[in-house]
């Protein structure tokens, strides 16, 4: 298996046949064709449906993909490190992105993190938000990333192998969609999501999001609670397609150009802050504590 292996099989699971892929890579369909076989070959399973409408990922093949672009994407990281090696970047933070993990929060402090100390430089790294990348970076953090944003709580933290330090406390609030009859409103009250769906986390993925799960339960059985396993695109697409609501935090405001997420009338929060490694370096050690002084007391 080689690199431009990987990036051949990408690229033609995205095209849907050898001759797109052919076309956006710059090589002949056989050419594809060859590689892919090869690829197969190496691997020990088809990774591709072959039929006269064109090409579908074999359940191996959907697995392969997502390790694939996990592969290409440590590649790259590992390409940049090298690159880093030959700078001055001791003071180099490397911050880990991904829909469910954006910057943003930690963008709107960087003036104020560069103020203290102006020694210190970033690096985003973007990763694709799956259940593997997740349970790979974070217990890896420290290697390709530094930190990861993002909310958090013990159970978190134990079950990916990782620590966490807390910046501000956000509320829950609700996502839905724009043409959702609440969408208009600027505050909801919990009585404005009596005979709703609401998507909620499984159990024991949160104590926060369980508080919040008991609250309603017990006093609010007007509202039907479903489960979900992972937070992804998908299931910001299942809240906008099905109508249905989907617990939030205001930094996901931009995963989906469909949806509002609205504040709702309760006193839950869930930490948000930095996902690190256990040990963290020096450098890590001092750009968390540089944060924490610039975000102060604040609470969203």
């Amino acid at each position: 298996m080689r690199l431009y292996q990987l990036e051949t099989f990408i690229g033609t699971a995205d095209a849907g046949s050898f001759s797109k892929a052919g076309e956006a890579l710059h090589v002949s369909s056989t050419a594809v064709m060859k590689q892919i076989n090869a690829l197969e070959d190496d691997v020990g399973a088809k990774l591709f449906i072959r039929s006269p409408r064109g090409l579908a990922l074999t359940d191996a093949g959907k697995s392969y993909y997502q390790d694939a672009k996990y592969m290409l994407q440590y590649a790259e990281d590992s390409r940049m490190r090298a690159r880093n090696a030959t700078l001055s970047s001791d003071r180099m933070i490397r911050i880990g992105s991904s829909l469910m993990t954006p910057c943003q929060f930690l963008m709107e402090l960087w003036p104020g993190i560069r103020e203290i100390d102006p020694s210190l430089k970033f690096r985003i790294v973007n990763f694709d938000n799956t259940p593997e990348n997740a349970r790979e970076i974070l217990r890896n953090l420290g290697q390709n990333i530094d930190v990861v944003p993002g909310i958090f709580d013990e159970t978190m933290l134990s079950l990916r192998s990782c620590s966490a330090t807390e910046l501000v406390r956000v509320p829950l609030c609700v996502a839905l969609s724009i043409y959702h009859p609440l969408a208009s409103k600027s505050m909801l009250e919990v009585e404005d999501l009596y005979g709703e769906e609401l998507l909620l986390m499984h159990r024991n993925w949160s104590r926060y999001v369980d508080l919040l799960r008991d609250d309603l339960w017990q006093n609010h059985p007007q509202i039907h609670i479903t489960d979900f396993d992972f937070y992804n695109v998908e299931v910001f697409n299942r809240c906008e397609n099905e109508n249905t609501l989907l617990m939030a935090i205001p930094f996901w405001a931009s995963v989906h150009p469909l949806l509002r997420i609205i504040p709702v009338n309760w006193e839950y929060r869930i930490p948000y802050g930095l996902l690190h490694s256990p040990d963290p370096s020096p450098t890590v050690l001092h750009f968390i504590d540089v944060a924490r002084k610039v975000c102060g007391g604040r609470e969203l």
